[in-house]
């Protein structure tokens, strides 16, 4: 089954470049098939050779070894994934401003995160993923959501909902087009 392995912080700034054309070419030397990536921010595609979890362990120590530098790597299968999309709470104004979090575990205390100030941006915690919607757009966000995963205690990376539903229809096997 198809599963997407999602790279936390790669190719943004100045640090842990991953070119995707290698990630791509990595993950079918760690014996993945049907691989794709959508977009250059750490977004994998792919059937993996057995326990998805495993894979994208092995995903992030290959990333480590060959690029020196090391980052989570987050799986969703299109069920969770779109389970996830759909229960964002939030009133979707623009897709660009509206971001699911998928998480590597549930935050074991969620109202350690209450004091984290967010302005006129919104946030939802749902199982294991984080949901928020930015008033003005992620660029002029008042919510400083590397502070809140940290008072969550968890390890997240953020995708619009614009790149979940790519993610989605690559994960179904339709044709997608890049922003």
């Amino acid at each position: 089954m198809r599963h997407a392995f999602l790279f936390r912080a790669v190719n943004v700034g100045g640090t842990a470049k991953l070119p995707m054309a290698e990630l791509r070419a990595l993950a079918a030397e760690l014996g993945a098939t049907d691989v794709q990536i959508y977009i250059a921010s750490g977004n994998l595609v792919a059937v993996p050779p057995g326990d998805p979890a495993a894979f994208a362990v092995q995903l992030a120590d290959a990333v480590e070894t060959r690029f020196g530098f090391r980052r989570e790597v987050i799986v969703r299968d299109a069920a969770a994934l779109r389970a996830a999309r759909d229960a964002h709470p939030f009133v979707i104004v623009d897709p660009a401003f509206s971001y699911l979090v998928p998480l590597t575990s549930a935050p074991v205390d969620p109202t350690a995160a209450a004091d984290v100030p967010s302005g006129d941006d919104e946030w939802s915690l749902i199982g294991v993923d984080l949901h928020v919607r930015y008033a003005k757009g992620a660029g002029r966000a008042e919510l400083d959501l590397t502070r809140l995963l940290r008072a969550l205690g968890v390890v997240g990376t953020a995708r619009n909902l614009r790149t979940i539903d790519a993610l989605l229809a690559l994960l179904d096997r339709q044709p997608v087009t890049e922003p």
